[in-house]
């Protein structure tokens, strides 16, 4: 493969610069931005004159600059925990107990904390620009509370105010897990940076909005419920007294008051606003289309050319960057097209299609196994699924299935577990690009048929027990129980095992201590499972599950899209034949996999039309991938029988497939 330094030679020329086009642009929206807070913090309607003179003045300050440079630093690191964070396949709990090993994870421990000094950072400048009772945190106590000299008393307003900045930055750090905001998602149409911006910065403004007047009221429930706490730890810290001719804030009439409650509204939502455009840009400038060479004349380029990109180690954002390429490409430009359709030289072989083909079946197969798993799991009710070796055979002709073993490289699969950055590279194993974020597989909750459904896959060849071809109609064929096969052979009249399979049946025996931990473990789970808040937290999510299967699917659809587009357009453009050859295979697999996805709809728990996604800043489009998926794959296979019609019959494939395909031939799909 290629060396660390080429295989991150797309971050460091690209995403990192982009990172950095979209702090800055940042930082210079956060002037507009704060301009605007001071006129809204300062607003006077009855002396209209005086208005705009404070906030003249305040805005050409020194203290105003200041204050202004400190919001620049949070902005540049708010910006960089977009870049540390953010991650292109989302984080799906499957259970409330997974959701709370989110919440509870070390790496979200220091995300929150960070962001919670931020929100007081951001608070303080706040309180200094609205200025009045708010400037500063203590004040002069009055004579009759200070009869030994000057002392400091503590400003209330000036501490709500800094605890209102702590508590949404905790909000939105815990938003940003509940609600995937650091999930960064590829629009369908594309647009430049610009319209993308203007289009969404109102519902930016909106969502501040509405998200800081949640947090005020969550906060001001839980202030007027424990706010003596840090008020009295900040006076003992700080050695201040508290005004008791001053009525504490931690009352309802207190907390009532208009003037308090605004100021409050307007800091957060200035706060969460600065936040979100900082999101928006980085989400806007890292999805921007980049265009990869197909091929390069000079060698030591060679791994920045599309084919060595999809199918190396890659950065996870440089494979889903490659494969939206790809799909551009085989829709829109007939020039790069002709470079995909040539053949090498010397030699005359099609190495660019045969590499871009290969992945991408890669792609469909194992998410078809992916769906097949998960089919069984569900079929068996969670138990584990014993196979005979006797009753797994190939259900096809052998033209296909050795087309088949031409285009994919079986590689074991490997479990992934919380994707963290986008710049995790996909391994070099065969694995699906992302597994749920799942309890742990040694829970006594944890099922043996999900652990063989999330853990490591072991190579199976014809022999091994668990071994099926997903070739046949119903994708996997389950073989008989162990016990079903061995009674059916002796009502059959067949001969009972020889002596070297009872010896090696005792020599499988588990022994006395194993038979009673496994009894002592299946007592803990059955008294646990009567506990209300134990199932609580450990019983599946309805709709999680099915959305964390397609959690990655986006690379699904661009394989699709790419796939089809290329094929029809071989029907005209392919002067050598090269794609004709591989069009078998391509069916096959496509055919298969719609039959999984149809299979996977028709499970219970799943449903069928997607769902209304909410119009705050988490990026919930991944509700809908396995729906537009679905679509896509109809539409894909659709496009390659509208372009080769009746010449399809002529494609060697087994009859089940043949019959499905004659069903979109016919239009009745």
């Amino acid at each position: 493969m290629f060396s660390a330094d080429q295989s991150c030679w797309f971050v460091r020329k690209v995403i990192c610069w982009r990172a950095v086009a979209s702090m800055a642009w940042s930082v210079l929206l956060l002037l507009p931005t704060t301009a605007l807070f001071v006129v809204l913090s300062r607003f006077s309607l009855f002396h209209p004159i005086l208005w705009i003179s404070e906030c003249l003045s305040l805005l050409t300050s020194t203290s105003a600059i200041f204050s202004f440079i400190l919001l620049c630093g949070v902005v540049l690191l708010v910006g960089f925990f977009n870049l540390e964070y953010c991650t292109v396949v989302p984080s799906i709990a499957c259970s409330k107990i997974a959701l709370l090993g989110q919440v509870l994870h070390p790496r979200q421990f220091v995300h929150s904390l960070v962001h919670c000094i931020m929100g007081v950072v951001v608070a303080w400048c706040c309180a200094f620009t609205i200025g009045g009772r708010y400037r500063s945190l203590g004040h002069p106590c009055t004579q009759d509370e200070s009869s030994s000299g000057p002392e400091m008393c503590l400003n209330e307003y000036h501490l709500v105010l800094l605890l209102v900045g702590a508590f949404i930055g905790y909000s939105h750090s815990l938003v940003g897990v509940v609600y995937n905001m650091n999930y960064v998602s590829f629009h369908t149409m594309q647009q430049y940076k610009y319209l993308r911006f203007k289009g969404a910065l109102p519902l930016v403004v909106k969502a501040s909005a509405v998200q800081a007047l949640y947090c005020l009221r969550n906060f001001l429930l839980l202030y007027f419920f424990m706010g003596y706490a840090p008020r009295a730890w900040i006076c003992r810290t700080l050695d201040l007294n508290i005004n008791s001719s001053i009525h504490s804030l931690d009352s309802v009439s207190s907390l009532l008051d208009l003037s308090l409650l605004y100021h409050l509204w307007i800091s957060g939502t200035f706060l969460l606003l600065t936040w979100y455009i900082t999101v928006l840009l980085f989400r806007i400038f890292v999805t921007e289309v980049y265009s990869f060479p197909v091929q390069s004349t000079f060698t030591e380029e060679s791994h920045q050319c599309l084919p060595k990109v999809i199918t190396g180690m890659q950065p996870m954002i440089l494979k889903f960057l490659a494969l939206q390429d790809l799909a551009l490409l085989s829709q829109h430009s007939p020039s790069r097209r002709l470079e995909v359709f040539s053949l090498s030289q010397p030699g005359g072989h099609p190495h660019i299609w045969t590499a871009l083909s290969k992945e991408c079946l890669s792609l469909l197969s194992d998410l078809t196994e992916r769906l097949v798993a998960h089919h069984d799991t569900v079929a068996t009710n969670g138990r584990a699924k014993s196979q005979s070796t006797g009753s797994n055979k190939r259900s096809t002709t052998s033209s296909e299935s050795s087309g088949m073993d031409d285009m994919k490289t079986p590689r074991p699969s490997a479990l992934i577990r919380t994707p963290g950055s986008v710049f995790l590279r996909s391994s070099g194993l065969r694995t699906p690009l992302t597994t749920p974020f799942t309890p742990d597989q040694d829970s006594p909750f944890s099922s043996p048929a999900l652990r063989r459904l999330t853990g490591p896959l072991e190579p199976q060849g014809p022999l091994s027990p668990g071994f099926s071809s997903i070739q046949s109609p119903h994708v996997m064929r389950r073989g008989p129980k162990l016990w079903s096969a061995s009674t059916d052979s002796q009502l059959n009249g067949s001969p009972s095992p020889g002596p070297a399979t009872s010896l090696s049946q005792a020599q499988l025996k588990p022994s006395f201590l194993v038979t009673f931990l496994q009894n002592r473990k299946d007592q803990v789970k059955q008294f646990l499972a009567k506990r209300v808040l134990i199932m609580y937290l450990f019983n599946k999510l309805p709709e999680a599950s099915s959305q964390a299967l397609f959690a990655d699917s986006q690379v699904h659809i661009w394989a699709l899209q790419g796939l089809s587009h290329l094929v029809a357009a071989s029907f005209s453009e392919d002067q050598y034949g090269i794609v004709q050859t591989t069009l078998p295979t391509i069916l096959s697999t496509m055919l298969v996999l719609q039959e999984a996805v149809d299979r996977h709809f028709k499970l219970p728990h799943t449903s069928s039309k997607p769902g209304h996604c909410s119009c705050g800043m988490g990026d919930d489009s991944y509700k809908t991938l396995r729906f537009a998926l679905r679509s896509t794959l109809k539409t894909a296979v659709y496009r390659i029988t509208a372009t080769f019609g009746g010449h399809l019959h002529a494609v060697q494939m087994s009859a089940e497939h043949r019959k499905r395909l004659q069903h979109f031939l016919e239009y009745k799909e």
